[in-house]
C-alpha cells in the first residue's frame, strides 16, 4: 500500500480506505468519515467499532428526517452512507470482547441499505432468485430510460462485502453506462449468512447457475449479453462457476484467486502445517487452542472469519477452507473471456491473479492496477473509479 496511512491499525487502516474509495459512487463522505475515525488508536477495537456505530445512526437520521419531509435525493445518499458505514460497525464488531452488537448491528446495516433501495435514483425490483429448496435474496437494478432489454452484469460479492458495496464498486458504474445489475446475497453471505446460517460452498456453478437461469426469464435482460464480475473473494467463485456455466458472455475476477485458503496458511507455523498434513485434528486443535489463548485479537478474527465455514473446530475449519482451491484441470474447462484484476501490493492473495491468467492463457487477459496511479491493495479499494472505466471498456468490446 502507498506510504499514506489512515491508521497505524493495518486493519483500520485498509476499511478506511474502502469506505473512502466508495465516495465517488455516493457511498461516503470524506470529511465525516475522516473526523469519525481521527484520533482512535490502533488497538482501541470499543472506540473503533463506537465511532462508526455513531456516524452510521447520524446518517441514518439524516436520511429518516429526509424521507420523512419528502427530499428523496437526500435520503437515499444518506441511507446509503449509513448502510456502508454499518457495514464497517459489523466487522468492527467481531472484535469486541463478546459477540452481542454483531447482529443487531448487522440488522442496523441492512435496514439502512433496504432504506436506500426504497429511495433509489433508478428502478429497482427486490427478488427472490430459486435455489435448490430455498430462495436467494437480490436486487436487480436498471438504468434510467426506456425500458427495453439491457445487457447486465451479475455483481458477485466477497466473503463478507455488503450488498451496499456492490452498489459503489461497480454496480452504480453499470448504471451509467445503460446496463442492469444483479447483487445478491450467496450462502454465507450477509442474510444467507446472518439470518439463516448458510455456509459458504466451493463449488459456486451451484450458485450461479440458477442465477443465470433467472436472468433468462427476465424482460429487462438481453439474453445473450449477461457478464459477471466478482470482487475479492469473488475472484475465485467466478472463475470456478465459469469452469461449469459457459452461457455468461464474459467474467471479471477481481482480483484473481486460486487458492483461497494461503491467505490463511500463510499466518500457521510449519509445525501446525504438517499437523494438517498428518490429518492430526487432536493435536492441531490443541496447539490452536494453546497459541490463542492469549492472542485476543487473532482469536476474534478467526471466529469471525471462521464462522460462514464449517467450523466445529479449528482443524475443521481449516479442512474446510482447502476446499477453495482451483485447480488447472478445472481452469482449463473455462471458455468465457476472463479479465482478472493485478493490484501492486496484494495483500491477501499475492500472485494468484497471474497464476490464473496462467492457468487460462487462451480466455485471460490480466489488467494491472499500481501504486504510482493510486491504484494498489487489495481491490485497489482507493481507485474503484479507474477499476470500473477499465472493466467496463473491456467489458462494453465483450458484449458489443
Amino acid at each position: 500500500m502507498s506510504n499514506l496511512r489512515f491508521s497505524k491499525n493495518p486493519d483500520y487502516d485498509f476499511e478506511i480506505r474502502c469506505t473512502l474509495g466508495s465516495a465517488p459512487s455516493g457511498g461516503a463522505d470524506v470529511g465525516e468519515v475522516l473526523a469519525a475515525v481521527a484520533g482512535i488508536k490502533g488497538k482501541d477495537h470499543d472506540g473503533w467499532f463506537d465511532a462508526w456505530t455513531e456516524l452510521s445512526l447520524a446518517t441514518q437520521q439524516i436520511a429518516e428526517d429526509a424521507a420523512k419531509a419528502g427530499h428523496t435525493v437526500t435520503a437515499a445518499g444518506a441511507y446509503l452512507r449509513a448502510a456502508n458505514y454499518y457495514a464497517v460497525a459489523v466487522n468492527a464488531a467481531s472484535a469486541l470482547t463478546d459477540s452481542d452488537e454483531l447482529l443487531p448491528t448487522y440488522k442496523r446495516h441492512r435496514a439502512a441499505w433496504e432504506g436506500f433501495v426504497d429511495n433509489a435514483p433508478v428502478p429497482v425490483q427486490r427478488v427472490s432468485i430459486p435455489y435448490g429448496r430455498s430462495k436467494l435474496p437480490g436486487y436487480l437494478f436498471s438504468p434510467v430510460g426506456p425500458k427495453k432489454a439491457r445487457p447486465t452484469v451479475i455483481m458477485n460479492n466477497g466473503s463478507d462485502g455488503p450488498q451496499s458495496a456492490m452498489w459503489c464498486q461497480g454496480g452504480a458504474a453499470a448504471l451509467q453506462r445503460g446496463y442492469n445489475y444483479l447483487s445478491f446475497d450467496g450462502p454465507g453471505q450477509q442474510s444467507m449468512l446472518f439470518e439463516q446460517n448458510v455456509p459458504f460452498r466451493p463449488d459456486w456453478e451451484a450458485v450461479i447457475t440458477p442465477i443465470v437461469d433467472f436472468l433468462l426469464t427476465r424482460k429487462e435482460v438481453a439474453k445473450r449479453k449477461i457478464a459477471i464480475w466478482g470482487i475479492s473473494q469473488g475472484g475465485y467463485w467466478i472463475p470456478r462457476a465459469l469452469a461449469f456455466e459457459h452461457r455468461l458472455v464474459a467474467g471479471i475476477a477481481d482480483p484473481g484467486v486460486t487458492d483461497v485458503s494461503a491467505s490463511w496458511m500463510s499466518n500457521l507455523p510449519k509445525s501446525m502445517k504438517k499437523l494438517i498434513d498428518k490429518g492430526d485434528a487432536k493435536k492441531f486443535n490443541k496447539e490452536m487452542k494453546l497459541g490463542l489463548k492469549f492472542q485476543h485479537d487473532a482469536q476474534r478474527i478467526w471466529n469471525f472469519r471462521a464462522r460462514p465455514y464449517t467450523s466445529d473446530s479449528y482443524y475443521d475449519t481449516i479442512k474446510s477452507v482447502l476446499e477453495y482451491t482451483l485447480d488447472s484441470e478445472t481452469a482449463a474447462k473455462i471458455t468465457t473471456p476472463l479479465l482478472i484484476t493485478s493490484p501492486e501490493k496484494e495483500q491477501f492473495w499475492p500472485g494468484q491473479s497471474e497464476k490464473l491468467a496462467a492457468m487460462t492463457p487462451d480466455v485471460s487477459e490480466v489488467i494491472a492496477f499500481t501504486e504510482a496511479e493510486g491504484a494498489d491493495g487489495h481491490c485497489q479499494p482507493m481507485a474503484r473509479t479507474l477499476t470500473s472505466e477499465r472493466v467496463f471498456d473491456w467489458l462494453d468490446g465483450k458484449l458489443a
